[in-house]
């Protein structure tokens, strides 16, 4: 079973939404779910660079977190769909403030992360 090495700090409001958020594919999973990608094999192919297992556990933790919900039909395959819950639907408006910065601040972020990047290749 894991166990925590670090323990949990939930003193404020960043520290709770670093904690429910912190996964490299949350945010793009929760935007893709809202925006009708709800089948596993969908969200998949909406993020190539994420393995099955990776965004299984992540969605996971989303469904532990009741940001989104599982549905599965009795059916033989058996069909999966994720939905936002309406606690999920509250983090929409903010993913997409985010997105909006990013947009707004793109060159300079893609500059810098390159930068950065091609520091650490140089070290």
């Amino acid at each position: 079973m894991y166990e925590r090495k670090i323990p949990l700090n939930l003193n404020c409001g960043l520290d709770l939404i670093g904690e429910v958020l912190y996964g490299k594919w949350k945010i793009r999973l929760l935007w893709f779910i809202n925006e009708g990608f709800q089948r596993p094999s969908e969200l998949q192919r909406k993020i190539p660079d994420a393995s099955r297992r990776v965004l299984n556990v992540q969605l996971k933790e989303l469904e532990q977190h009741e940001l989104v919900t599982k549905k599965i039909y009795p059916v033989v395959p058996p069909k999966v769909e994720y939905s936002l819950t309406d606690f999920g639907k509250t983090l929409i408006p903010v993913i997409s403030a985010l997105g909006d910065w990013g947009d707004k601040h793109e060159e300079r972020l893609r500059s810098l992360i390159l930068k950065s990047e091609g520091m650490q290749a140089d070290e």
